[in-house]
């Protein structure tokens, strides 16, 4: 399997498969001008950093309240790693 990077592709010999415009669990990212995976990669984020892009995009349509305590938990993760410093 090759990985087409630029374009989220995944080619397994002559079938390509986009990957971005396929979602399972709902739709609270392929409905969004960038997903958060493009934004996360693009500007090459760690991977707390990029769990609280995930969480804060997805509040309000997927688990509310919970997911801004996600970020929130990644955030308190990072200010201590940041601290530590």
């Amino acid at each position: 399997m090759q990985i087409d990077l630029e374009n989220y592709q995944y080619n397994e010999g002559s079938a390509t498969v986009n990957a971005l415009k396929e979602q399972v669990g709902g739709d609270h990212y392929s409905k969004l001008a960038i997903q958060p995976v493009e934004y996360i990669n693009a500007n090459k984020l760690t991977y707390l950093q990029g769990n609280i892009i995930k969480y804060v995009t997805r509040y309000k349509d997927k688990n509310g309240v919970e997911d801004l305590q996600k970020a929130k938990h990644y955030i308190d993760l990072l200010i201590e790693l940041e601290d530590k410093k």
